[in-house]
């Protein structure tokens, strides 16, 4: 399925840039927001943004992921109006910046992915699958951007107060087999998958997701993994965000080695160098072989 995959489509276009597969991609996390869990209020002057996409940039990342409403377990709303006036700025600031930059817009709501796409956005990552705005499918169908589609249990607030599977891996695979279904019929193609680690999963659901990841390749769509410094990490070795970068490299090799396409992290240079040695070692594999 890998090569019949990779062999026909491993492109997409986002707004007119071109992103490929065939070696897995860094996304790299920049949230402007006061609140959230790992770098909540440290990117929200112009230069500090600047800098730090700057220095992401050069490590390699080829996607930024901006976000201006936490999805942190227990983060206060965010009025549509205000996530707009965080974001939007940014983006015009990064495109003016940096022309050949690809940003991803990282919201549940529709009309921020328009505003940000309007800015110079060129994908939308939707941490509800369309579950939280009725509208998120119509609007990326009209925008033709690609999209990405990740599962998460209940909803930001309270998705960790007791999650609860059957069958994790296979209710995943229901949604997202229901969703793909309903974007195709709207024209959209360009859809990448996210099981949304951490979404409303406790932390055995967290690492029956990774250690499964390869299940999700039935849909041939590229999968992001989004474990950077998360709680699955810091419960297991008993440690705070700030020292998980070490657990975050862990997880992202093996979710590499199931079959992980994007790596959504917030240390751009270990997560490139990772991919890296992957992709190496991979190519003597095959030489040997």
């Amino acid at each position: 399925m890998k090569d019949t995959f990779f062999l026909r489509k491993n492109l997409m276009n986002c707004g007119g840039k071109l992103i490929n597969f065939e070696v897995p991609l860094v996304m790299g996390i920049l949230n402007i927001t006061p609140d959230s869990f790992y770098d909540g209020g440290k990117f929200v002057e112009h230069n500090t943004v600047t800098d730090q996409v700057k220095a992401m940039l050069a490590d390699g990342a080829e996607i930024i992921d901006i976000g201006g409403y936490s999805s942190r377990p227990n983060a206060g709303d965010v009025l549509q109006e205000e996530e707009i006036n965080r974001v939007v700025p940014v983006i015009e600031l990064l495109v003016n910046k940096f022309p050949d930059i690809i940003i991803s817009i990282d919201t549940f709501r529709s009309e921020v992915a328009r505003a940000a796409v309007n800015a110079g956005a060129a994908m939308i990552n939707d941490i509800s699958g369309g579950n939280l705005d009725k509208n998120m499918f119509k609007t990326v169908a009209d925008l033709k951007m690609p999209y990405i589609l990740m599962h998460m249990q209940g909803v930001p607030k309270t998705m960790q107060n007791s999650p609860s599977y059957n069958n994790v891996v296979k209710e995943i695979i229901s949604f997202f087999s229901s969703r793909i279904e309903m974007l195709k019929k709207l024209g959209v193609n360009d859809i990448i998958l996210d099981p949304g680690v951490g979404f409303g999963k406790n932390t055995v659901h967290n690492y029956v997701i990774l250690n499964n990841l390869d299940d999700f390749k039935i849909f041939n769509l590229p999968i992001l993994v989004g474990v950077s410094r998360k709680s699955l990490i810091n419960k297991v070795l008993h440690t705070q965000p700030e020292h998980a970068l070490n657990g975050t490299t862990v997880i992202n090799t093996f979710s590499l080695m199931n079959s992980a396409n994007i790596l959504r992290v917030h240390d751009v240079k270990e997560a490139k160098e990772t991919i890296t040695i992957m992709d190496f070692s991979n190519k003597v594999k095959q030489h040997v072989d």
